[in-house]
């Protein structure tokens, strides 16, 4: 498994992070097999998110309950959560600094852990208050519960906008991304051609943005074929995209999974690949795309299968 030092941390990880999003349809034996097998991939890097499940911290309560673990095998892991999205009465954004404080300590208790090693902000806050922000990360990060902070889903305007008053690195942002959904580069690729949707910027530059202020960007959705529209793997829609993945797949002696894990991860910005599944074999069969570096061509080949416009 392919590792990187996260910029502004002390943190070297793996760049295939487990999601635990859907973790509250498995039983405790489900759960430790997953985990299990992440750790035999060399994935020893977890995402959560407070709103995971069908109550608040669900995902995280059950994911600690299953593990049990000791203080010496917590350390061994690198948790991540999010939180900032409201599901009560809502759903809405808050990021006020008793909602983050009230949040954080909540995800401590159920993840039955002393610290977290990074918070993410989930989503953007039409409402934010910077210095709210900046009162909370400073407090949860003085008292040791939070180590390192980020946000997910920002533009590079709203990342600044926080940063002017956050004393703390922002050192990660989660993002959509997979062959199919990859407006964050095609953008670019199409720039200033008129007519054509894909030229149409989305981001505001984030990708340039997060390789110049050394930002880690985590891809989330890396199988969805657009916003929880379904996978594109296996879809009788995108036959010719499958057929080349197919056919690298053949190539490289590894499951379709690891080629599409494998396009994101050619891309030179410091990208992890946030995987959603809870099934081992997939799990396994997506970790393998990191040991996996495709050629130029087979990249543009993707790209272009996708439906993706090189002019």
């Amino acid at each position: 498994m392919k590792t990187l030092a996260l910029p502004n941390t002390q943190l070297t990880a793996p760049q295939i992070v487990a999601g635990m999003m859907r973790i509250n349809s498995k039983t405790a034996a489900e759960i430790q097999e997953l985990v299990d097998t992440a750790l035999a991939a060399g994935i020893n890097f977890f995402d959560h998110a407070n709103v995971y499940g069908s109550y608040e911290h669900e995902c995280e309560e059950l994911f600690a309950k299953a593990l049990n673990w000791t203080p010496s095998q917590r350390e061994q892991m690198i948790l991540q959560t999010k939180f900032g999205i409201v599901s009560k009465n809502g759903p809405y954004f808050d990021f006020s600094y008793d909602e983050l404080i009230r949040a954080a300590e909540g995800s401590l208790k159920a993840l039955n852990t002393d610290y977290i090693d990074i918070i993410l902000l989930h989503r953007p806050d039409a409402l934010v208050e910077p210095e709210e922000v900046a009162k909370a990360f400073d407090e949860l990060h003085a008292a040791g519960k939070v180590r390192y902070f980020g946000v997910s889903n920002q533009t590079p305007g709203q990342m600044e906008l926080l940063r002017r008053t956050v004393k703390q690195p922002l050192i990660a942002n989660q993002v959509q991304l997979s062959i199919t959904h990859a407006p964050l580069i095609a953008q670019g690729v199409a720039m200033n051609m008129t007519g054509l949707d894909q030229s149409i910027s989305r981001d505001l530059g984030l990708v340039e943005y997060a390789r110049l202020n050394d930002i880690v960007l985590q891809a989330w959705s890396p199988f969805q074929s657009g916003f929880f529209t379904g996978p594109f793997i296996g879809n009788p829609e995108y036959a010719e995209l499958n057929a080349v993945i197919d056919r690298l797949a053949a190539k490289y002696s590894v499951p379709a999974e690891a080629i599409a894990t494998a396009w994101i991860l050619r891309h030179p910005a410091n990208w992890q690949v946030v995987l959603g599944t809870t099934s081992p074999v997939r799990l396994k069969a997506a970790a393998a795309g990191a040991d996996i570096e495709l050629t130029r061509p087979e990249w543009y080949e993707l790209y272009r299968a996708a439906g993706h416009v090189v002019p």
